[in-house]
C-alpha cells in the first residue's frame, strides 16, 4: 500500500496541474468582501462556492461558508468556526473582508479590522477552491497543502469529500 504522504503528493499534483484548475488559483493580495461584486470564489466547474453567505433570516451577518453553487438551497459544507472545544460558527458583520495577503496569510477581519479567524497557514503562494468542494491553501513552494477545509470539517458530508487520514 502506497504511503498516506504520497497519495496526497499524487492527488495534489494532479488536481493542481489541470489547465482549469491553474486558471482558478486565488492569487496574493485578493480580497473578499460582504457586500458587492467580490463577495465570493467559485470552483472551476461553479459547483461550490468559497465566500460569503448571508445568515438565514440575517441580512447584517455573514458566515464565510463553502456551498452547493448549483441547488436553490445553497447547502453549506462548510464554515470558519472558532478554535474552542465545542467549535461554533464564526458570524461577522456586513463590512468584513477576507484578506488573502501578499505575504500568503489568509484572515477574516471585522468592519473594526480585528481578526475574526486566520486559519494558521502563512507564506502560502496560493489558494484554490477545488472541484471537490475542498478549498485548499498551499504551501511554500506550491507542491504541498499547508491547510484545507476537508481537514478541518463541519457536520456535513457528501461524496467527494474525503475523510483526513490523520
Amino acid at each position: 500500500m502506497a504511503p498516506p504522504l504520497f497519495l496526497l503528493s499524487l492527488q495534489l499534483l494532479v488536481l493542481l496541474s489541470s489547465p482549469s484548475a491553474q486558471a482558478q488559483n486565488i492569487s496574493l493580495g485578493t480580497s473578499l468582501t460582504t457586500q458587492g461584486p467580490n463577495n465570493a470564489w467559485l470552483s472551476p466547474s461553479g459547483d461550490f462556492t468559497f465566500g460569503f453567505r448571508p445568515i438565514d433570516g440575517n441580512s447584517s451577518f455573514y458566515l464565510l461558508a463553502i456551498w452547493f453553487n448549483k441547488i436553490s438551497d445553497k447547502t453549506a459544507t462548510w464554515y470558519a468556526k472558532t478554535s474552542e472545544q465545542e467549535p461554533q460558527p464564526i458570524q461577522v458583520p456586513s463590512g468584513s473582508i477576507l484578506q488573502f495577503t501578499s505575504t500568503g496569510v489568509l484572515s477574516l477581519r471585522d468592519p473594526t479590522n480585528r481578526e475574526v479567524w486566520n486559519p494558521g497557514a502563512t507564506g502560502a503562494p496560493y489558494a484554490i477552491m477545488l472541484d471537490t468542494g475542498n478549498f485548499v491553501i498551499a504551501a511554500a513552494g506550491g507542491s504541498t497543502i499547508s491547510w484545507e477545509t476537508f481537514k478541518n470539517p463541519t457536520d456535513t458530508s457528501w461524496s467527494h469529500k474525503r475523510c483526513p487520514l490523520e
